[in-house]
Parts: C-alpha cells; sequence; structure tokens
C-alpha cells in the first residue's frame, strides 16, 4: 500500500481558503473566487498562481454562462490528483470505497466481519483497503465510521453494533495500513458528506434524517457541522411521536426507534403474519394493499412525517434530507408523511423542501471518505 506525497501541506491559511472554495463550490472564475472571499484582483492572482504551479488548482476551461467581456478562465482542483478510502462497519460486514478528491467512488469493495475483535476487525479492513490501493499509486487518507461515539476522531470511544469501549481504531489502523486514518460516527460521516459533496452543498441550514437499523440526525447550521459530546448516541431515536405506539426496548412508547426503525418496523409487521418478514417484504406487502403491513407502514410515514415537521419547526432549515438504509419508507408511504407534515405546520410557514436520498452501504462508506478528505485538506493529516 502507498501514502499519496502530502500535497496541501504547507498551504498559507490564505491560500487554503481559496483551494477549500474551489473544492467545496468550484469550477468558479478568478473574479467569483474574489468576490466570495472578499480579496482584490491582485490578491486572488497571488494566491492563485502558486496553488496552480504546484498541481493544488488547475485551468479547465471558460465560463459559458459569461455573455459580456472576455471569457473568464475557470479554476477547478484536480479529483484525481488524490485518493481516499472510506470504510463503513456494521455489526456484521466492513463496505470500503475508494474515492476522488471530490469524494467521487472509483471502486468499492465489502468483506462479512467474522469476528469483532478489534484486531480481527483491523485485519479484515486492512485487506479491503489493499485490494482498492491496488487502483491507484497511492492513497492519501483512510476514515471510518461506525455506529457509535468518538471523542477524539481517533478512538472509539463506544460501539453498540461492535461491542466496543475505548479501542484507538484510527492509531491501529495507520500501524496496519501505514495510512493516516481518522474514525468518525456514521451520521455525522453522511451529513458531511452531503454538506461538502452532496445536495446540502448550497444550503447554509440543513438537516439529514436516517432510517436504518436506529435512527440518526445530523445539523448543519451557519454552514458548520452542530457537534456535541453525545453525537452518536442517537438522542433522536427516543423523540416521542405516537403516544399510542409500540415501545422501544428502552420502554419509551411511540418513540422514533419504536416507530421508524428497520427492527420495528419488521418486529411489528412479523408479528401480524405470524412468522418472520424482511423489510423489504413489509414494503412490498404493503405496496400491495396487504391490511396489517399497510397500517404498519403508514403509521411509520406519519411518524416520520411528524419527526420531520419538528426538525422544521425548531430548526428552520433550508432543506430537511432522509437518508438511510431504510429510506424506502419515506417512498412508500409518502402521502401519509407529507400529510402529517403539513398538519403540523403553521399555513403560514414556507413548505418543507424534503429531499429523500436514495442510499446504500456505498453512501455510508463515502461519508467515511468525506471524513479523510476534510482531515486531510484541513488538518494536514497527511503530514
Amino acid at each position: 500500500m502507498g501514502v499519496a506525497r502530502p500535497l496541501w501541506n504547507g498551504l498559507t491559511d490564505p491560500a487554503r481558503s481559496v483551494a477549500l472554495e474551489v473544492l467545496h463550490h468550484g469550477p468558479l472564475s478568478r473574479a467569483e473566487l474574489a468576490r466570495r472571499l472578499s480579496l482584490s484582483a491582485g490578491s486572488l492572482t497571488r494566491l492563485s498562481k502558486p496553488l496552480l504551479d504546484i498541481g493544488v488548482l488547475t485551468e479547465i476551461g471558460t465560463d459559458a454562462e459569461r455573455r459580456i467581456g472576455r471569457p473568464a478562465v475557470l479554476l477547478d482542483v484536480v479529483p484525481s490528483s488524490r485518493h481516499f478510502i472510506g470504510v463503513k462497519l456494521t455489526g456484521d460486514e466492513a463496505h470500503a470505497v475508494l474515492t476522488t478528491l471530490r469524494a467521487e467512488v472509483v471502486a468499492s469493495e465489502r468483506a462479512p466481519l467474522t469476528s469483532h475483535r478489534p484486531e480481527d476487525v483491523v485485519a479484515i479492513v486492512t485487506r479491503l483497503v489493499q485490494d482498492l490501493s491496488d487502483h491507484v499509486d497511492g492513497v492519501a487518507a483512510l476514515g471510518v465510521s461506525f455506529g457509535g461515539t468518538s471523542l477524539d476522531s481517533a478512538t472509539v470511544a463506544s460501539a453498540f453494533y461492535l461491542e466496543w469501549t475505548d479501542v484507538p481504531l484510527a492509531r491501529m489502523l495507520a500501524d496496519a495500513t501505514g495510512i493516516p486514518a481518522v474514525i468518525e460516527n456514521d451520521v455525522v460521516a453522511v451529513t458531511e458528506a452531503e454538506h461538502w459533496f452532496g445536495a446540502g452543498r448550497q444550503c447554509e441550514r440543513f438537516a439529514v434524517i436516517t432510517i436504518g437499523v436506529g435512527i440518526g440526525y445530523g445539523l448543519v447550521v451557519h454552514d458548520r457541522l452542530v457537534t456535541s459530546l453525545d453525537v452518536g448516541i442517537g438522542l433522536i431515536g427516543h423523540v416521542p411521536l405516537d403516544p399510542l405506539g409500540p415501545r422501544c426496548p428502552l420502554g419509551h412508547r411511540g418513540c422514533a426507534y419504536a416507530m421508524l426503525s428497520i427492527p420495528a418496523i419488521r418486529s411489528s409487521v412479523s408479528v401480524a403474519h405470524g412468522r418472520d418478514v424482511s423489510y423489504d417484504e413489509c414494503l412490498d406487502l404493503a405496496v400491495a394493499g396487504d391490511p396489517p403491513a399497510r397500517r404498519v407502514i403508514d403509521d411509520a410515514g406519519g411518524a416520520l412525517g411528524q419527526l420531520v415537521a419538528l426538525v422544521a419547526n425548531l430548526t428552520m432549515p433550508h432543506k430537511v434530507m432522509v437518508a438511510g438504509d431504510g429510506v424506502r419508507l419515506a417512498h412508500v408511504a409518502r402521502p401519509a408523511v407529507l400529510r402529517r407534515i403539513r398538519d403540523q405546520r403553521d399555513p403560514r410557514a414556507a413548505p418543507v423542501d424534503l429531499d429523500v436520498q436514495e442510499f446504500g452501504f456505498l453512501e455510508w462508506a463515502r461519508g467515511a471518505a468525506v471524513i479523510a478528505i476534510q482531515k486531510y485538506v484541513l488538518d494536514e493529516l497527511s503530514q
């Protein structure tokens, strides 16, 4: 496994600001960059020239939208100049992707977790990293996401599905792969992926609700992720949504977990049918008009609408995204979702911009790669 030669090392803060603006929003003309960063034309030229000389930026053509004056040359990063690996750990599998500097997926791999011992998981991730590294000359950084908490992006404080406490995962991975490594909660990683390279890129405020084995929540305000020591605990999973709903494992009646999670929906439909029913079958039965499944799914859709309305009412985001491996619920129960949102909002309020994101485990892994990209370009993790 090769480690890519550092490219962003040694950039001054103003030069880094120029490069980050192009990475995040580009391609951009020099005039637009100067306007966004409140720089004079001369200062922008002075800052951009060395970035072009060392290959951080490149000129890619002219602005086709410009109608007056000389065509403006556009600046962009070179996405293929650096590659990153992101890994999403579940309780059963490791899903990995190789991406460019703009988080475009180049290749992917996955492997079962045959053991939860940290050493065994590190060995499995290392094999995935080796396989993906064969596609490129070097990897700049490795990011790993998981359902749980980390206070320093290096040590897993707790990970329920992996049964881990205080595991120095980033150091173990860096030692095993030779690649700088960073770790993060999976919902944080996905939210940052939408923030930097996804549907939230142009939004100063947006929220992400994830539906899956658990319920997750991410919030960006003033173009920054809102975070705290409680990130990864899954607090939103126990927000009450239906006083007559089923109980979650902690005894909360009608909370988000009890109404929306994949295990809860499967349990309700399975009890009604007297057999084990998969999540996709629950949704298929609802689409086919099966009365018990339709009732469960519509109740879940109403609960999802309640949660979206609550988030919109309290945080006033420009957009609310719904994602996760259980996101098909938002499609199958869409009428119930929209009806509950409407019922829970003041009629004078602006419509909620609800963005349902198609999602799979590779998107979770891509989020982990984005965490690696951020650390590389912001914290000079590659040094």
